[in-house]
C-alpha cells in the first residue's frame, strides 16, 4: 500500500513538473519556486529589478554658430537643397518659385514623402543624405522633418517610445549627426519647424518635436525658423485662412497637416529672407 501511494505521489509530482515545464509561467515558477506551507508563502523569487535610470535629453555644450558669411562668396552660383518629408516638398516648391528670377541660384529637392528621423529602419536619412551630397553638393541645406516622426525610435536594439526621455535623446543625436554631416561638407543649415496642426493630439506631438529641434539648433548654433506663429490665429489656434494683400487666402490642406501653395509660401518666407540676407541677395 505504501509503495502504491509513493508511486502515485511520484507520478503526480512528475506530472505537475512536466505540466509546468510546458508553459512560460510554469517555467518561470520552476526557476524561482514559491512553496506554500501552512497558508504562508516562502518566496524564493528574485528581488524586484531596480527601476531603469531616467535618460536625460541631450545636453551637448553650445558650439560656435555657423558662419553664413561664406554664402556671400557664392551669390553668383548658390546651390540650395531642401531636405525633409512631404512638408519639405512644399517648402521646396515655394523656395523654387521665390528664387526663380535670381540668376545663379539653384534650388534642388532632396526631400521625400513618408520619411523622417525616427524610422531609420525604413529610410536611413543620414545614409541617404550622404549619398545625395555625394551626387549633388549644395551650399545651403533647408531641413524640414517632423510630420512622420511621432513614433518610436529603435536605437541599437532598444526601442524608445515617442516622447520619453530616451526618445528625446535618440532623436537629438540624429539631429546632431545630420547637422554634423552638413557641416563636414561646408553646408550652411537652416531648420524649419513644424506648423500648428488642426488635431489637438497631433499638434501636441509636433510641439514636442519642435521643442527638441529648437533646443538642438540653439546648442548647435543653427538658425531655427519657427512656423507656429505663422500658422496660428490671434488666439493661438489653428488658422486655415489668412489675410494676405487684402485677400483672404486658404493656407491649409484638407488634412489639417499640410499647406496650400499660399501656405507653403508663408512657411518659406522667413527662410528665404534669411538666405537672401546671408548671401547678400536683393529682394
Amino acid at each position: 500500500m505504501k509503495f502504491g501511494v509513493n508511486s502515485l505521489t511520484a507520478m503526480f509530482v512528475a506530472g505537475v513538473v512536466g505540466g509546468l515545464a510546458l508553459t512560460p509561467d510554469g517555467r518561470a515558477w520552476l526557476r524561482s519556486p514559491t512553496l506554500m506551507l501552512g497558508g504562508q508563502a516562502n518566496a524564493s523569487a528574485s528581488p524586484e529589478p531596480e527601476p531603469r535610470p531616467v535618460v536625460a535629453p541631450p545636453t551637448a555644450p553650445v558650439v560656435q554658430a555657423q558662419d553664413a558669411s561664406v554664402l556671400k562668396t557664392k551669390a553668383g552660383n548658390l546651390r540650395i537643397g531642401v531636405f525633409g518629408d512631404s512638408m519639405g516638398d512644399g517648402v521646396w516648391a515655394a523656395l523654387y518659385r521665390e528664387f526663380s528670377d535670381d540668376p545663379g541660384v539653384e534650388v534642388t529637392k532632396f526631400s521625400e514623402v513618408s520619411t523622417g528621423l525616427s524610422r531609420y529602419d525604413y529610410v536611413n536619412i543620414h545614409a541617404k543624405t550622404t549619398r545625395q551630397l555625394d551626387d549633388g553638393p549644395v551650399d545651403v541645406a533647408v531641413v524640414v522633418f517632423g510630420t512622420n516622426d511621432a513614433q518610436g525610435i529603435d536605437d541599437g536594439g532598444t526601442v524608445h517610445a515617442f516622447g520619453t526621455d530616451g526618445w528625446k535623446a535618440a532623436y537629438g543625436r540624429r539631429i546632431d549627426d545630420l547637422v554634423g554631416l552638413f557641416r563636414s561638407r561646408g553646408v550652411v543649415v537652416y531648420w524649419v519647424g513644424m506648423p500648428r496642426m488642426k488635431r489637438e493630439g497631433f499638434d501636441g506631438r509636433m510641439a514636442l518635436i519642435n521643442e527638441v529641434v529648437e533646443a538642438r539648433m540653439k546648442a548647435l548654433g543653427v538658425p531655427y525658423l519657427e512656423t507656429v506663429s505663422l500658422t496660428s490665429d490671434a488666439s493661438g489656434k489653428y488658422m486655415p485662412y489668412a489675410e494676405d494683400g487684402g485677400r483672404r487666402r486658404l493656407m491649409r490642406a484638407n488634412d489639417g497637416i499640410h499647406m496650400s501653395m499660399d501656405g507653403y509660401l508663408r512657411l518659406a518666407g522667413p527662410v528665404e529672407a534669411a538666405i537672401r540676407r546671408d548671401a547678400g541677395l536683393a529682394e
